[in-house]
């Protein structure tokens, strides 16, 4: 029976989805040759099960690297590393255009149809227990309300597909880009129905699926962004603080130790709302990789210190932390050296030079084969929900002190006092809890919407500064491959028809 099973979920989620998921994304103008019946497949609990865990598993393959490139590479936060950039210079210098537009959106529309498939056909299988039916049904509105509140800060209007696509017709399956407002009427809809579903309000085990509270700050970031970008004002801005008032269960609790957040042997701790799991024999690597250094570039001349802290090598230097994050830190912050090393190496006159920057913060771990970056992709975790009801409170005209305090206590230890925070007005506390964001959450993939949020991209990212007048690179541009295969689909304004 087992066998059978795997069968037929390889057929369904597998070869097989390509051609559902092309007609799904609206990008593909071609007629199957075949059509894939989904009706006999769910029957069961261990069915609906099993599309539950394959849609995580294909939100992992987005995790690995598309999530952190949306979130944080055109940040500044990122330059030059020692290897070959494979044109990630274009992210960081914010030379993006319709022939090398980042990652496409169409695997993320392969999560929307798993969701669409669970939303769809999972109220009418019997399940043994009714509470974990909900759950299941409450998280694919969950990861739903997260893919197009993705795509919506990234290209903003989006194709808006709520139903599973399960055949061929040419009218419904390619579709126009719905409003950015329309797109955000789903998002909040999913995430009320999914908060409706959830039969408790625990912290999933291992913290690696949704949960009430996970998606309570997830509905409070979507606030967040409608009142901010979207002219939702005030009341949006109580619903965010609401909600991520509710997120702040018992159960969190910030790690003593800022560098212990992130240890491979440490994943789902106190700290931890919601990550992606990565794990050996599980999955491959993820971006963690390409902001290491290999052993053989490691300079036998730099300060021993520092070359005990890096250690073994792996994985390549395709970039590392820009001046934007070097300058940042203070010498009395934990969480400078638990974010990244500064390599220097002698020089001809015997002065110490710059050489290289490195991630330290996803720095994976080591067994016989080498070092292995399978670290988890955080999604939210407690810091970074603090700095949120922090940033709700500041644009309600509330004191955020205290949840900027519990995040400075941790990061300064001894020298907390120094650095503790009082309140300063409103637009002044706002620069302090953004600037705080950085030095807590950097290469964590929040940077770059943070700054698009608090509307500062244009004066704190190197490459944008001076080009006010291109508001449009707010916005991702629509690759021309998209395009080419959807022809109701059209360009952001400025990157060309």
């Amino acid at each position: 029976m087992k066998s059978i099973k795997n069968i037929i979920l390889y057929g369904l989620f597998g070869a097989g989805l390509s051609m559902v998921t092309a007609s799904c994304t609206s990008n593909l103008e071609l007629t199957p040759t075949s059509e894939i019946t989904v009706s006999g497949f769910w029957t069961s609990e261990d069915n609906a099960n099993g599309a539950l865990n394959g849609m995580y598993v294909r939100f992992r393959d987005q995790a690995a690297d598309n999530l952190f490139l949306w979130g944080e590479s055109r940040s500044g936060t990122l330059s030059y590393g020692l290897q070959a950039s494979e044109g990630r210079e274009r992210y960081f210098e914010n030379t993006l255009d319709p022939n090398y537009a980042g990652p496409e959106w169409l695997r993320l529309y392969s999560i929307v149809h798993d969701a669409n498939l669970i939303i769809k056909y999972v109220p009418e299988i019997p399940f043994t227990s009714e509470d974990d039916k909900n759950k299941l049904l409450a998280e694919a509105y969950t990861m739903r309300a997260y893919i197009y509140f993705t795509m919506a800060k990234t290209w903003g209007g989006v194709p808006l597909v709520i139903t599973p696509t399960e055949g061929y017709d040419a009218e419904t399956t390619f579709r126009e880009r719905a409003t950015v407002e329309d797109v955000f009427v789903q998002i909040k809809e999913d995430l009320n129905s999914a908060l409706a579903l959830y039969p408790d309000n625990s912290l999933s085990a291992g913290k690696a699926t949704w949960s009430k509270p996970a998606t309570n700050a997830l509905k409070g970031e979507v606030f967040l962004w409608s009142a901010k970008r979207m002219e939702g004002g005030i009341s949006d801005l109580e619903i965010a603080l609401q909600a991520l008032e509710e997120a702040e269960v018992s159960e969190l609790v910030l790690q003593e130790s800022y560098d212990d957040i992130f240890r491979y042997d440490n994943k789902g701790n106190s700290e931890i709302l919601m990550a992606v799991h990565f794990r050996d024999l599980e999955s491959g690597t993820n971006y963690n990789g390409n902001m290491y250094i290999r052993d053989d570039q490691i300079p036998s001349g730099a300060d021993p210190e520092v070359l005990n802290k890096i250690g073994q090598g792996g994985g390549l230097n395709r970039w590392g932390p820009s001046a934007v994050v070097t300058a940042a830190f203070s010498e009395d912050d934990q969480r400078k050296e638990a974010t990244y090393l500064s390599i220097t190496i002698p020089s001809e006159g015997g002065t110490m030079e710059p050489y290289a920057n490195v991630v330290t913060k996803f720095r994976g771990y080591v067994d016989p084969s080498g070092r292995r970056f399978l670290d988890d992709v955080v999604l939210y975790r407690y810091a970074d929900l603090l700095l949120m009801i922090a940033e709700a409170k500041n644009a309600l005209g509330q004191d955020p002190s205290e949840e900027i305090n519990q995040v400075r206590e941790r990061a300064y230890g001894d020298n907390y006092e120094a650095n503790r925070f009082e309140d300063l007005g409103q637009a002044a506390n706002d620069e302090a809890i953004l600037q705080e964001r950085l030095l807590e959450l950097a290469f964590e993939g929040k940077r770059w919407w943070d700054l698009v949020r608090f509307d500062k991209a244009f004066e704190l990212v190197p490459s944008l500064q001076g080009r006010e007048n291109q508001q449009y690179l707010l916005l991702w541009p629509i690759s021309l491959n998209t395009i080419s295969l959807n022809s109701k689909i059209i360009q952001n304004p400025g990157y060309g028809n």
